[in-house]
């Protein structure tokens, strides 16, 4: 490499992506699509990058005053905000367009009103309570943009050649360089000048790249490299460390795997005992192993480090005696549909058609063969298969859920029948006391009382089963030795700001 190659690498940093659908904020539907988006976009709020538990913190706007009862909003702009509160509006009014609809326009169901008071602050108005509601205006659907489409965040998209590469610069204009500005210079640090997204697939090609130093960051290790990570005491192999690399995460993710159902599917939908049957079926022991370990189990579709959450064994666990009781009961005796005589054969429609994924769906249709039912797998493209899902044209599908704020609501309104595709609530699933627990708790000021709605909600889900608990991910990631300032966390997005590297 030549000393102007060497130099130009060591303010470069380079990961890793996901295909990045959209730069636009309110078609930032996905994990990857917010990335990006906060590198260029800022948002009214933020999510503080290192404390924990998870707090918010000024953004444009500083923290909101609410009325005493909880329906009214009043967001001041902050002194060096780039932006004036009627930005701030022109943004959210985009996202609440119904002639437009965003698939974040979930986040505004209960905004009755937006408005500019006499003194420039933002007043949002609530129809009825919604405690999180802070929380959606750090989300990516509500970064603000200028009239030209341009953001005011730490850096600027510079190229993008789709399904390979994106490359961002950094934005010497942003407010938060200078606020750091002296730090740096005092600990011989400098931020990244550019960010590169690199689209690689195949996972073992992704690890040849970090030992290369062509990747300066993993942020997940994949199923095939456990062992060349991890020694056999689960610690970093002491070569990687040896050669600057650190290992960060191991605590369970803000995130859900899951298999749905579609609950508008005559098969699944209409019997409660197959779908019970189905999550007997599934052997999380075998599944676990699949993973070397490095899952915990889901007691319930809320993660067990959100506030809430049920983490006691549900009703519908591993048990196969169990799982062939109730496909009897169902009406497929040893997987024969009773009234006709014909094998019970049900479709699993899985995204992004790995080598790995298909591993997964092999041992995931074992599982069911085990109590008679045959399932055939279907691969799509994941454009394909995020369509297929939103139009209902799918039986069952394999999915995930990654946490937006850290609150139960954020998984839990996956379920409300309000959400249905196109919103959030994939699986088409409606139950009328499940609706009531989940407004009740919405309503509660106080939050004791709202845990005890929540904690209703996931059992009435854990006895309907719309879904499988698959797993709760443990995030681990890999960081190359320029890589300095990163902190793990569950919102990630625009975290390469946080970054730096030797002079």
């Amino acid at each position: 490499m030549s000393i102007i190659a060497a130099a130009l690498a060591a303010t470069t940093f380079t990961c890793a992506m996901e295909r990045v659908d959209s730069m636009d904020p309110v078609r930032a539907q996905s994990v990857y699509d917010s990335k990006a988006v906060q590198l260029v976009y800022e948002t009214p709020l933020e999510i503080d990058y290192v404390a924990r538990p998870y707090r918010l913190v000024p953004g444009l706007c500083e923290l909101p005053e609410v009325s005493s009862n909880g329906l009214e909003y009043v967001f001041r702009m902050v002194p060096d905000s780039p932006f004036r509160a009627e930005d701030v509006k022109r943004s959210i009014d985009r996202l609440r367009d119904r002639d437009n609809p965003s698939p974040g326009g979930w986040t505004m169901k209960r905004v009755e009103s937006v408005d500019v008071t006499p003194e420039g602050a933002l007043r949002v108005k609530l129809s009825v309570r919604q405690h999180v509601f802070p929380w959606m205006m750090a989300m990516s659907y509500c970064a603000v943009r200028n009239e030209d489409c341009s953001g005011t965040g730490p850096y600027v998209l510079k190229s993008w050649w789709r399904n390979h590469e994106m490359v961002f610069t950094r934005n010497p204009g942003w407010r938060g360089w200078a606020k750091v500005a002296a730090k740096d210079a005092a600990e011989g640090l400098v931020p990244y000048d550019e960010v590169r997204y690199l689209v690689v697939d195949d996972p073992s090609t992704q690890w040849l790249m970090f030992l290369s130093g062509q990747l300066d960051f993993l942020a997940s290790i994949a199923r095939d490299n456990w062992s060349a990570v991890m020694d056999a005491d689960g610690r970093l192999d002491p070569r990687l460390s040896a050669a600057g690399v650190t290992l960060s995460g191991g605590d369970p993710a803000m995130e859900i795997r899951y298999l749905a159902m579609n609950m508008e599917e005559e098969t699944l939908g209409r019997n409660k005992k197959l779908r019970q049957a189905l999550s007997c079926a599934f052997d999380f022991q075998t599944w676990k192993s699949f993973y070397n370990n490095s899952i915990v189990p889901a007691y319930g579709p809320v993660p067990p480090c959100v506030d809430g959450a049920v983490t006691t064994q549900g009703p519908y666990v591993f048990n196969l005696e169990k799982a062939r009781r109730l496909l009897a009961e169902a009406g497929y005796p040893g997987g024969i549909d009773a009234s006709t005589g014909r094998r019970l054969v049900l479709s699993l429609s899985i995204g992004r058609p790995t080598q790995d994924s298909r591993e997964a769906g092999e041992l995931i249709a074992s599982f069911f063969e085990k109590i008679g039912v045959r399932l055939e797998l279907r691969f799509l493209t994941w454009e394909a298969f995020l369509g297929a899902v939103s139009r209902g044209e799918v039986q069952m599908f394999m999915l995930a859920w990654v946490g937006d704020y850290p609150d139960a609501e954020n998984f839990l309104q996956l379920f409300y029948s309000a959400n249905r595709s196109p919103g959030p609530n994939h699986s088409k699933y409606s139950n009328a006391e499940f609706d009531a627990e989940y407004d009740a708790a919405m309503a509660a000021g106080d939050p004791e009382e709202r845990r005890a709605h929540w904690r209703r909600c996931q059992e009435i889900v854990r006895e309907d089963c719309p879904w499988i608990f698959t797993h709760i991910t443990r995030s681990f990631s890999l960081s190359g030795p320029r890589v300095l300032g990163y902190v793990p966390g569950d919102f990630p997005y625009g975290c390469e700001r946080h970054l730096r590297t030797r002079k």
